[in-house]
């Protein structure tokens, strides 16, 4: 090709598409619309709906003597040597959001726990005391109300928080180191986070805008000026913003919200079975191109999946429609749903794919919790326990298949003869398997000087032999 030809076609190039030959050029803004580009307007319209909150608590101490547990004083003052009780009040702040009109606002549950008066200051800095009507620790929400006497305040609109993309612009607007409300923006860095604080339902929203302490119970919006999440969680060393906060995502809360605003009582569905996500390795043992979904290893009897027919073995590759790849994906698309009808589930059962029909129930109470402190003359006497069910085991969040009776509390005499601990769940008695707690009432009744009893604590299989006479002792 001669040189001739080869200038012509540079040159047309270069008219045709500049754009392209030149796309690192940088030029300054060249008209007063681009000079002005601003996240004022949506601030201005999400703003008024973000307010600080202010809680007060009364923590009561007591000054006790360098005496107090010697038994020879103990012996001539008794219970002086304790001290006189003292209280002091305990402050903290945060932040929450008005979602709706009538003055219900929404924040964390860590922000508000164990608050003896909660105030709400609004963007116009008019104060108001503030109740609770629902408070979920296992989500950390906490929804509160506020009375206005008739007056509209304005709110955020709830955004469908499954259609947010990792690099979506967001806004986090609260209230950090009380200093007043602050506006940081930043994007979506990823989504479905999980393994980030002790919640039951955790599926966080991750975002690089800047979130410090007070910031709790904020706002993070969307550019159309919609929440999509509440601000709950920074992962941080020194407790300052390092560019990685945590939001709880909008259907979450709007399912909260809705059941506080319905009567107050959060019941939630329970799937009855779990199970490990896919890993590659065990893909490649399933023949998969790729690791993803739940295998099931996990079905409680009579339970809402053993309902639906669901059988160990198979994967679970989505939830109404939802793609579910981890077994906190599961728990949480669940928690979703109300209880009532159903909801279809998609497995892998072999090579073949099928559609289950799950009922949405309440985990059911079966035993009843029946806690009780013993109080007869015997070994584990002032010893307080409870039975399992799957619904109490949610509810004080352990494995919803243990059963037994669990330890709720010990006496340090009793945790010192018997080595029992806060947390242990009684499996066997003398031989005879644990239902309730009538089976170790019985076992005492029997011979209360004399016992053998095997627990399962955190996972380990403890044996114990415990004797009035003669050695005692655990292994």
């Amino acid at each position: 090709m001669k040189l001739s030809r080869l200038l012509m076609i540079f040159s047309t190039l270069l008219v045709t598409f500049p754009a392209v030959l030149h796309a690192t050029d940088k030029k300054v803004p060249s008209s007063k619309l681009e000079v002005q580009l601003s996240y004022a307007p949506i601030v201005k319209r999400a703003g008024p709906a973000v307010v600080n909150i202010y809680t007060k608590r009364v923590v009561r101490t007591r000054s006790f003597s360098p005496f107090a547990n010697d038994p020879f004083f103990q012996r001539f003052f008794g219970d002086r040597l304790g001290g006189t009780p003292r209280e002091r009040i305990q402050r903290s702040l945060g932040s929450g959001v008005i979602v709706d009109e009538g003055g219900v606002i929404v924040t964390n549950h860590h922000v508000v726990e164990g608050a003896d008066e909660i105030t709400v200051a609004l963007s116009d800095r008019r104060e108001y005391d503030a109740e609770i009507i629902l408070d979920d620790e296992k989500t950390d929400l906490a929804i509160l109300r506020i009375i206005t006497d008739g007056e509209n305040l304005p709110t955020l609109k709830f955004s469908d928080s499954d259609t947010i993309e990792v690099g979506d612009l967001v806004l986090a607007i609260g209230n950090p180191f009380g200093v007043g409300q602050t506006v940081t923006s930043g994007i979506v860095s990823a989504l479905a986070r999980t393994q980030v604080s002790g919640q039951d339902y955790q599926f966080f929203i991750q975002t690089d805008a800047a979130v410090n302490p007070g910031n709790s119970g904020g706002a993070l919006i969307g550019m159309d000026g919609e929440l999509i999440g509440i601000n709950t969680a920074i992962f941080s060393r020194s407790g300052g913003s390092n560019g990685i906060g945590f939001a709880i995502p909008a259907n979450m809360v709007r399912h909260v919200v809705s059941s506080a605003l319905m009567g107050g009582e959060l019941v939630r569905p329970w799937f009855g079975g779990g199970g490990q996500a896919v890993t590659s390795d065990i893909a490649e043992s399933l023949g998969f191109d790729r690791p993803g979904g739940i295998l099931v290893d996990d079905i409680y009897p009579g339970g809402p999946a053993d309902k639906a027919g669901l059988e160990q073995g198979d994967v679970i590759l989505s939830l109404d429609g939802k793609e579910v790849s981890s077994p906190e994906a599961l728990r949480y698309y669940t928690g979703l749903e109300t209880i009532g009808g159903t909801i279809p589930l998609e497995i892998l059962r072999g090579e073949t794919k099928k559609t289950l029909t799950v009922p949405l129930e309440a985990a059911p109470e079966d035993p009843p919790r029946s806690i009780t402190t013993l109080e007869e003359d015997n070994l584990f006497y002032g010893i307080k326990l409870a039975n399992l069910s799957p619904a109490y085991s949610e509810e004080i969040g352990i494995n919803i298949y243990e059963n037994g009776v669990i330890v709720l509390d010990a006496p340090r005499a009793v945790m010192r003869r018997t080595s029992v601990r806060r947390g242990d769940v009684f499996k066997f008695v003398n031989g005879d398997k644990v239902k309730t707690i009538k089976d170790i009432q019985q076992a005492l009744y029997s011979d209360p000087k004399n016992i053998n009893f095997t627990i399962n604590r955190t996972g380990r299989q403890i044996d114990c032999v415990i004797r009035t006479k003669g050695r005692s002792y655990c292994k």
